[in-house]
């Protein structure tokens, strides 16, 4: 009906909007699929899941988990958010650093195109090279190219166990070399998480974690696996951290402690918020090596601007949230936190970066995404949208500005 009418549809999930991918447009179908919220089944034989796209996050690793099985991906918002805008953004996560990211866990998809057609891409199979990889196409692809109605999901067997850290550093940059220490080592963490002494502040404030004050950074560290060699992994980062400058670690002792600290963790976006009226969550991601240069750089501009800039982020896998805490109607204030954000996005694609590690292009970041792809890059991403979008209705703007 919406093609025959010409009428533009944007599909929508949970909402939270992190880089503007579901904003309305005038005269459009706002189409959330939230109320497809079924676990059609969970096969422990064959270690896959199928589900329908409004499935929230963290109700379906609690269904999984308490057969035995594990779902990795788990983005801050996974209380909230639901598998189908995980999809469609390929959403990450802390523990992308071992698990990668949404469309690691993705063999298949049941899409609505933007012509009214229904196709299947993918299956139940780990190996499947079945034509083009029509999954992955869709999966990041941000509701542009169709609506996604049903997912197929590989599962993990549940590790065994898991242990927790919190290293303390008095210097920013010596939590970086940290983080590519420990990879160095032979050692995939969980996850290795970076706040900076404005998150720690904040969070401390929010959620009394005991947190220190007075530290410029602290790394949480988690590794998981077979119950024997958890203390000797935890062990070698230990070392590893000591060895780039830590004054303290604190190792969590039982669940309930670790659990506290990573509450604290994704209490970190709603913790700074309340510092200044306006803020914006950047996620440029660098190669692990240049997350000192990347920290250095981020401090660089916030002098520079003279804009508060508070770093948190997946370190493990170079996802550096830069966040920046403003006023918008300060005029002033508005157009030098804009210059700050511009160079943070210029500043990673220098250090051989993304522009986005797990947010998405959207609307915000689509004046940028040339930079990194190109002009040939760009038109060919424009050409497959046409292809299969032919009147560009479906989620217009998002990723390719308006056009």
């Amino acid at each position: 009906f919406a093609y025959r009418h010409k009428i533009p549809v944007v599909p929508r999930g949970a909402a939270s909007n992190v880089s503007g991918g579901t904003l309305s447009i005038p005269d459009c179908i706002i189409m959330p699929l939230t109320k497809m919220n079924k676990i059609l089944e969970i096969d422990k034989k064959n270690l896959v899941a199928v589900v329908e796209p409004g499935v929230k996050t963290g109700q379906f690793q609690q269904e999984v988990e308490s057969l035995g099985l594990f779902y990795p991906p788990d983005p801050a918002s996974l209380a909230f958010s639901t598998l189908g805008g995980n999809v469609a953004e390929n959403a990450g996560g802390p523990r992308g650093v071992k698990y990668g990211t949404t469309r690691d866990y993705v063999l298949g998809l049941e899409v609505v195109l933007p012509t009214g057609e229904i196709i299947n891409t993918g299956g139940r199979v780990i190996k499947n090279v079945t034509g083009y990889n029509m999954t992955q196409l869709f999966t990041g692809s941000e509701g542009t190219l169709g609506i996604i109605t049903k997912i197929i999901l590989k599962l993990l067997p549940k590790p065994e166990g898991k242990k927790t850290m919190l290293a303390i550093f008095n210097d920013v940059e010596q939590a970086g070399e940290a983080v590519s220490g420990i990879i160095a080592q032979g050692i995939i963490p969980t996850t290795v998480e970076f706040l900076d002494k404005e998150y720690i502040k904040n969070i401390e404030a929010y959620a009394h974690v005991g947190f220190p004050l007075d530290a410029e950074a602290v790394l949480l560290i988690e590794v998981d696996g077979d119950k024997e060699i958890l203390d000797k992994h935890m062990s070698k980062v230990e070392k590893v951290c000591l060895e780039s400058g830590a004054r303290e670690i604190k190792v969590a002792k039982n669940d309930a402690e670790a659990e506290e600290l990573w509450k604290a963790r994704r209490a970190a976006f709603a913790s700074c918020a309340r510092v200044k009226p306006s803020i914006v969550g950047e996620d440029a991601t660098v190669p692990r090596s240049e997350i000192p240069a990347m920290i250095k750089k981020i401090r660089s501009i916030a002098e520079k601007y003279q804009v508060l800039i508070a770093v948190v982020g997946h370190a493990g896998d170079g996802n550096l949230h830069a966040t920046f805490l403003f006023d918008e109607m300060d005029p002033d204030e508005l157009a030098r936190t804009e210059k700050a954000i511009d160079e943070t996005v210029c500043a990673a694609l220098e250090l051989r970066g993304t522009l986005s590690g797990e947010h998405g292009i959207g609307r915000s970041k689509a004046p940028f995404i040339k930079m990194q792809v190109g002009e040939d890059g760009y038109n060919a991403m424009k050409k497959i949208k046409l292809a299969l979008d032919p009147e560009n209705l479906l989620n217009p703007g998002v990723m390719f500005g308006e056009w």
